[in-house]
């Protein structure tokens, strides 16, 4: 190897360096996915939780909150007491009231209201000693092609919850090679416009990686449709973590038939609980 391809290959991964500790540092955040300490489905029934402060009630108004005197939440800089209506949550949009303790995350989740409280103090996230990960390789970024669909189109998949599912809007497929072979996943839409987000399994889910799914998220096509697939941040989802989470599993086509051995591995979590 060149001293050049030799300073690259160093740039490259301490690139991957910086990346991996900024998600890993947003997944372990006070309020994190990792401070979780419950997942309550909520009904019509007032219920009262020992993590939470208040009671909570969901109808087909949304989501309600009794908070008894004393007890206190701030939302976006206003105080909330006594009774408070926080209203129809969309799918996968949720708020976080909170206090002194913690964030009181209220959300919906495949048609269903829930609270899921979250403490700094929580041991999964004090405890967390970072998520095992292939070395970063250039090899698996992957130069593919986007071909829409003529429409978006919903696409059911099941979730880690059993009996509960999630529809995302597939707007195409992108399209590549690895391991000598041509290969297809479908795309949702991403989290910043234009932008696609992948999940996928393949032959180390199960084996390295985290068997349900791992994540990967694409910047916009460009004007041809090219794509690149850096495989290098394929991250677990939080249910790789912690109970708490409701995460989608990847629809029946992209199940890769492939070793993808790059990206984040199965968490010391996942592993201690197959234990």
């Amino acid at each position: 190897m060149s001293g050049l391809d030799a300073q690259a290959g160093e740039d490259f991964a301490a690139d991957w360096d910086v990346w991996h500790k900024q998600h890993e540092d947003r997944l372990a955040a006070p309020d994190g996915f990792l401070a979780i300490t419950s997942i309550n489905w909520l009904t019509e029934t007032p219920t009262r939780f020992p993590d939470a402060p208040g009671e909570w009630a969901a109808d087909g108004d949304g989501i309600t909150v009794r908070l008894a005197p004393g007890e206190e939440l701030t939302l976006d800089g206003v105080g909330i007491t006594g009774r408070h209506r926080f209203g129809q949550i969309p799918e996968r949009g949720g708020l976080f009231p909170s206090d002194a303790d913690g964030v009181y995350e209220v959300a919906k989740r495949g048609g269903n209201d829930i609270l899921r409280p979250r403490h700094p103090d929580n041991p999964l996230r004090t405890g967390f000693r970072g998520t095992p990960a292939y070395a970063p390789d250039p090899r698996w970024v992957i130069r593919g092609r986007y071909r829409p669909f003529d429409e978006p189109r919903d696409v059911v998949v099941g979730s880690v919850v059993e009996g509960l599912q999630h529809v995302y809007a597939a707007p195409g497929v992108v399209e590549f090679e690895a391991g000598g072979q041509p290969l297809a996943l479908t795309a949702f839409n991403g989290y910043t416009p234009g932008s696609l987000h992948i999940l996928f399994t393949d032959a180390t889910s199960g084996v390295t990686t985290y068997p349900a799914n791992r994540s990967l998220r694409v910047s916009a096509p460009g004007a041809d449709g090219t794509v690149t697939l850096d495989f290098n941040q394929a991250t677990n989802l939080p249910c790789a973590y912690t109970e708490f989470a409701t995460c989608p599993l990847p629809p029946a086509e992209n199940r890769l038939p492939v070793a993808v051995e790059a990206g984040e591995q199965m968490p010391y979590e996942a592993k201690a609980g197959v234990a």
